[in-house]
């Protein structure tokens, strides 16, 4: 599978792009998101609560940089500053593409809350290469496609001045609605293992439905189901946002936080998969704080809007 830029992206509906990558010295960490219809986005949320849910004039693309030198920018952008193909995605001055078998980011940006500069270029490799994707909601309104469940990733940045390589993470999400209308929070992992990566995904609809996926990517690139292993609670992050994961020995620990935010938390964790300890990137997403008024008025702090 190979990624399509150029998707229909529907009213009030969301696409997103996401890499993550460790460093194979464990010093350094990174993820970049690329949203047609930030489903992050204050301004979005209130474009909608108007009736003006237009996609493409809410555009985005995240970059986080953990360890030594790390920084991080959103700056969101209007449709004017968006273009696409099926192997593009311009947004600002910043712009993902598709060549022959692998994905070159060139970040060009503004790092916030302190205005420095983030210039570099990911380049993401795939190892494993998914076909499927999974309907999380069950009824058709939200999906997801792990399109590479592993890739070697190397990032090499002039600002700041960063040169390293990883095992990393792509995938896709998009669906027809806003994503706090779908659900009421969600966390998910990632892990490589001997036997191959694994992913982890638990989520909890509007409704109260509580649904659990635990996949194992082979060497094709399908996946087979596990048994999810026992639910681990985490201690909360520092804003309070609830972090459970799972783990077949029933232990779990934090090794490191990655964002600590009014509504999601990103950590690497510690947990038990497969009959060996492995180190996953976990998310904690509470789409209920992010729909809080007052957690949306915080948010242009960290997420400036050039329209």
């Amino acid at each position: 599978m190979r990624p399509n830029f150029d998707l229909n992206v529907p009213r009030d509906g969301y696409a997103w792009w996401y890499v993550d990558a460790i460093s194979d010295d464990g010093r350094h960490g990174l993820t970049m998101i690329a949203f047609i219809g930030s489903v992050f986005s204050p301004y979005y949320a209130w474009a909608r609560a108007r009736g003006h849910g237009d996609p493409l004039d809410f555009c985005a693309i995240n970059v986080a940089l953990y360890g030594s030198g790390g920084r991080w920018c959103m700056t969101e952008r209007g449709r004017s500053a968006m273009t696409r193909t099926a192997d593009t995605l311009n947004i600002g001055p910043s712009r993902l593409r598709w060549s022959e078998d692998a994905l070159a980011i060139e970040v060009r940006e503004w790092a916030v809350p302190l205005p420095r500069p983030l210039r570099g270029r990911i380049h993401v490799q795939p190892q494993t290469v998914n076909h499927r994707r999974l309907d999380l909601d069950g009824q058709g309104r939200h999906h997801w496609s792990p399109i590479w469940p592993a890739a070697r990733v190397e990032l090499d940045f002039e600002q700041p001045g960063l040169n390293w390589s990883g095992s990393g993470y792509f995938d896709h999400n998009a669906g027809s609605e806003a994503l706090e209308r779908g659900f009421n929070h969600w966390s998910w992992s990632r892990a490589m293992t001997k036997q191959g990566p694994v992913v982890l995904y638990d989520t909890q609809l509007r409704s109260g439905q509580d649904h659990s996926h635990a996949l194992l990517f082979e060497r094709s690139g399908d996946w087979t189901r596990l048994p999810s292993p026992e639910r681990v609670k985490l201690p909360r992050s520092r804003w309070g946002i609830a972090r459970p994961t799972r783990s077949e020995d029933g232990a779990a620990r934090v090794i490191a936080t990655w964002e600590d935010t009014p509504f999601y938390a990103r950590s690497l964790v510690d947990i038990g998969l497969l009959g060996e300890r492995v180190t996953a990137v976990h998310e904690g997403l509470s789409l209920k704080r992010f729909s809080s008024r007052v957690v949306q008025l915080m948010l242009p702090f960290r997420m400036p809007r050039k329209a």
